[in-house]
C-alpha cells in the first residue's frame, strides 16, 4: 500500500513532523525499487470517447482443470473422466461441472472457449498477462503487460490509473506477476493495489489528516528535487516524472481510487452475494479473496481500464494427490463469486462496457495419475469469457473424447487479447506503440484476430 503521509515513521522529520521519508515512503505497492512517479505514472491525457470500456482479467495460478470443470467428457472411461458428473445449463446443448449450479443458471452471459491451444507449457502467469511465451523474440526492455499497451494508448482518467493490479504476491514468484511496462516504460506498468497482507487496508492512499494546501508546499520542495536528479540522470529513467507526480496527487486528492477499493461502501446484500474472504494463502499460491472480483468491478466503475487479479491456487497434482477434494472445496466459491461477478455488470448495466476473462496457464492431463491427480497439460486450456457486448451463450471450439488436444477450432491466447482489445475500442489494425529503438510495434502478432464468434 502507498503509505505517503504516515505518522509512524521514526526518522528525523523537518519541522511540521513529517519526515522526507513520510512523504516519499512507498509500501507494499512499491516493484523493483520504482519512485512514486514511475509507480503512478500515466498518461496526461484522460480517456477517450463517452462510455468507459474495461476488462477484468482473472487469472487462476496453477493451471486449472479444463475436463473438470468447462470441458467434462462423461462418456471416457473412469481414468479420465475424474468424479464429476457434468450438468445442463440454461443454454441447450452446454454442460458444465455439477460444482458450477449458479454459472450454469447463467450460460447464456458467457461463453467457453475449449480450444486454447498454444500454451506456453511455463508454470506462470507471464502469457495471461502478456499474450506472449517467455521464448518469443522480444525487442529490448521486454514485452509489455497488456494493460500497459491500452494505458499507453488510451490513457487514464483523473485519479484513476488505467492499468492496476490486484495481484497478490505468492510464493511462486511467478503467479503473482501482472507484468510491467516492457519497452513501454514503468510509467505505464500495472499499478499494484494490494499487499502481501490481504487485510491490509487502502487507507495510505487518502491525505491521512495533511491538507491538500499543506501537500502541495511539499510537493513543491520534492518537485525540485526531482528536477535536479533529472538533470544529472543519464538514463532517461526520470523524464516525465513531474507530470507521473502531478497525477499521483491526483490519485491522493481526488479519493476515487481509494474509495473504489473500500467494499464498505457498497450494500451489504451485494457484497453477500460473492461469497467470504479467506485471506490465508493457498500455499504457493494466492488467498482465496473472492470479494476481489467486487473491488475490480468498482476499479473498473470508477475509471481503471484494466484490472488484472489472481485467486487461489490450482495447482493440485502432487503427493497429496488433492485433485479432486480441492476441486470440490474451490468450485463453490469461485462459482458464487464469478456469478456475482456477471450479475452485478448486468444489474448495473455494464455487460457491453466491461469484459470479463478468466483462464490459466495451461490444462490438465486427460489421464489421472497414481495420485489420483491431473498434471500439468499445455495442449489443452480453456478460458471463460463474459461482457464486452460480445456474442455469449456459446462454446467456442472442441477436443478430443478424451480432451486431448483441440479438434475443433483451436484458439491462441493473442486471439484472446486481440478480442479483448477490440472490445476496448482499439483498431488493432493501426494501434501501434514505439519500443526504445524508435521501432513500432502492433499489439499482436501478424495474422492475429479478434475471434470472429466473439465479435464478429
Amino acid at each position: 500500500m502507498l503509505e505517503l503521509f504516515g505518522k509512524n515513521d521514526r526518522q528525523p522529520s523537518h519541522c511540521d513532523g513529517y519526515s522526507r521519508r513520510d512523504f516519499l515512503k512507498v509500501g507494499g505497492m512499491a516493484a523493483g525499487g520504482l519512485s512514486l512517479g514511475q509507480l503512478l505514472g500515466m498518461e496526461a491525457k484522460a480517456g477517450t470517447g463517452s462510455s468507459h470500456k474495461a476488462v477484468i482479467n482473472i487469472y487462476l495460478p496453477g493451471g486449472p482443470s479444463h475436463l473438470d470443470m468447462f470441458d467434462l467428457k462423461p462418456d471416457a472411461p473412469s481414468e479420465i473422466r475424474g468424479d464429476f458428473q457434468p450438468i445442463s445449463t440454461n443454454v441447450p446443448g452446454i454442460q458444465i461441472c455439477e460444482l458450477f449450479p449458479k454459472l450454469a443458471r447463467m450460460a447464456d452471459k458467457y461463453a467457453i472457449i475449449r480450444s486454447l491451444a498454444d500454451s506456453d507449457g511455463a508454470h506462470d502467469c507471464y502469457q495471461c498477462m502478456t499474450g506472449h511465451k517467455k521464448r518469443d523474440n522480444a525487442p529490448p526492455g521486454g514485452w509489455p503487460a497488456w494493460g500497459s499497451w491500452v494505458s499507453k494508448l488510451q490513457g487514464s482518467k483523473p485519479g484513476i490509473p488505467a492499468n492496476v493490479s490486484l495481484m497478490y504476491p505468492t510464493g511462486n514468484r511467478t503467479w503473482g506477476e501482472a507484468g510491467n511496462g516492457g519497452f513501454i516504460g514503468n510509467s505505464h506498468a500495472p499499478m499494484g493495489l494490494v499487499d502481501k497482507d490481504p487485510n491490509a487496508r487502502a487507507k495510505s492512499m487518502t491525505l491521512q489528516d495533511m491538507s491538500l494546501d499543506r501537500l502541495m508546499d511539499r510537493e513543491a520542495l520534492r518537485a525540485s528535487m526531482d528536477r535536479l536528479k533529472a538533470n544529472i540522470d543519464t538514463t532517461g529513467q526520470m523524464e516525465g516524472l513531474d507530470t507521473y507526480n502531478r497525477q499521483a496527487l491526483e490519485i491522493l486528492a481526488d479519493g476515487n481510487l481509494a474509495a473504489a477499493l473500500d467494499i464498505s461502501n457498497e450494500h451489504p446484500s451485494v457484497v453477500e452475494r460473492y461469497g467470504v474472504n479467506d485471506p490465508k494463502y493457498q500455499r504457493d499460491g494466492a488467498p482465496k479473496m473472492i470479494r476481489n472480483f467486487l473491488v475490480a468491478r468498482r476499479l473498473v466503475e470508477a475509471g481503471a481500464r484494466v484490472v488484472s487479479l489472481n485467486y487461489s491456487r490450482w495447482d493440485w497434482h502432487g503427493g497429496d494427490g488433492l485433485n479432486f477434494p480441492r476441486s470440490r472445496e474451490e468450485f463453490p466459491l469461485l462459482d458464487q463469486g464469478l456469478s456475482a461477478l456477471i450479475t452485478d455488470l448486468h444489474e448495473r448495466g455494464m455487460q457491453d462496457d466491461v469484459s470479463i476473462v478468466m483462464w490459466g496457464e495451461f490444462g490438465r492431463t486427460p489421464k489421472i495419475n497414481k495420485m489420483n491427480s491431473r498434471d500439468h497439460w499445455p495442449k489443452a486450456n480453456f478460458a471463460l469469457v463474459a461482457g464486452g457486448g460480445m456474442n455469449l451463450g456459446q462454446v467456442i471450439g472442441a477436443t478430443d473424447k478424451h480432451g486431448n488436444e483441440p479438434i475443433e477450432r483451436p484458439v491462441k491466447f493473442q486471439e484472446v487479447f486481440a478480442t479483448l482489445y477490440q472490445n476496448l475500442g482499439i483498431d488493432l489494425s493501426s494501434a501501434t506503440v514505439e519500443d526504445n529503438s524508435g521501432r513500432p510495434h502492433f499489439l499482436v502478432d501478424p495474422g492475429i484476430k479478434p475471434i470472429r464468434e466473439l465479435v464478429g
